[in-house]
């Protein structure tokens, strides 16, 4: 990777785990000034403690609350002077049939998900323009392809897809990228997390972590295409292939993503 990102101020939520941490570890040495947010501050502390002597900001933060937000971003500005690039990467997924789903289940996968993305970039929306920087959201296949017991998580992220697909149209002569990258299954705490049918965290993944894609592998895919200012990222065989089956052949991606989510009649995923 070249300089692109020497003393650039990147904004990273959800920075405590997974793809978001990835991108903190796999920056800093590039000569990024770092900020990042979530909502565990022994993670964040932890994070802060191994970083100590390099330009980072951490904030306890949860998205889904404008005035965390607020305070996020604007104790960035205050910290840093500005920010050029922001990546919306902090998610909460679901595990839940819909008929058993409590409502709150979808309210708050969308709360996190998208609005957490709404207010943030709203935010920092002024200094990124000002420095022709890039706005990115992390979002999913799942924003392409509606996935059976996913249904809430599925809709914040076709509304992440297309509330980013705006703005980069609003955007296109202010010299600002808006860009949204779509991992496949990746290791990470975000299975783990996921909530079940009352909200609750589920703290097992159904699937073979060690099979998946790696956090660190899927950062720098990410940051490849931040300096190469892409309109879209989709990573992953099976994640291309799901995206191109859907597009053109929906009724057998019906059947496909059935049989892969279901056996015996049963949601297994």
């Amino acid at each position: 990777m070249s300089n692109y990102f020497q003393n650039k101020v990147i904004a990273i939520t959800g920075g405590s785990d997974g793809i978001g941490k990835a991108l903190i570890e796999t920056l800093l040495p590039l000569g990024a000034k770092i900020a990042t947010c979530a909502r565990n501050q022994d993670k964040l502390y932890q994070l802060q403690i191994a970083h100590s002597k390099e330009p980072l900001h951490c904030v306890v933060a949860d998205v889904s609350n404008y005035n965390d937000c607020k305070n996020f971003i604007e104790s960035t500005i205050k910290e840093f002077g500005g920010i050029d690039i922001l990546i919306n990467n902090a998610g909460i997924s679901m595990r839940s049939l819909m008929v058993d789903a409590d409502v709150d289940v979808i309210k708050k996968v969308m709360d996190i998900n998208f609005m957490g993305a709404v207010y943030c970039t709203k935010l920092a929306l002024p200094s990124i323009i000002e420095r022709k920087g890039t706005i990115v959201g992390v979002s999913s296949i799942a924003g392409y392809r509606g996935l059976p017991g996913r249904s809430g998580y599925s809709a914040s992220k076709f509304a992440l897809n297309g509330w980013l697909e705006a703005l980069r149209t609003e955007l296109l002569n202010e010299g600002v990228n808006v860009m949204w990258v779509c991992p496949g299954f990746t290791k990470s705490n975000i299975r783990n997390a996921a909530l079940n049918e009352k909200a609750m965290a589920q703290g097992e993944s159904p699937l073979d972590e060690t099979s998946l894609m790696s956090a660190e592998n899927c950062a720098k895919e990410i940051l490849q295409a931040v300096e190469s200012r892409k309109r879209t990222l989709v990573l992953t065989f099976k994640g291309k292939q799901t995206v191109f089956i859907n597009k053109f052949f929906p009724a057998w991606a019906d059947k496909l993503t059935r049989n892969f989510f279901y056996k015996n009649g049963k949601l297994i995923k």
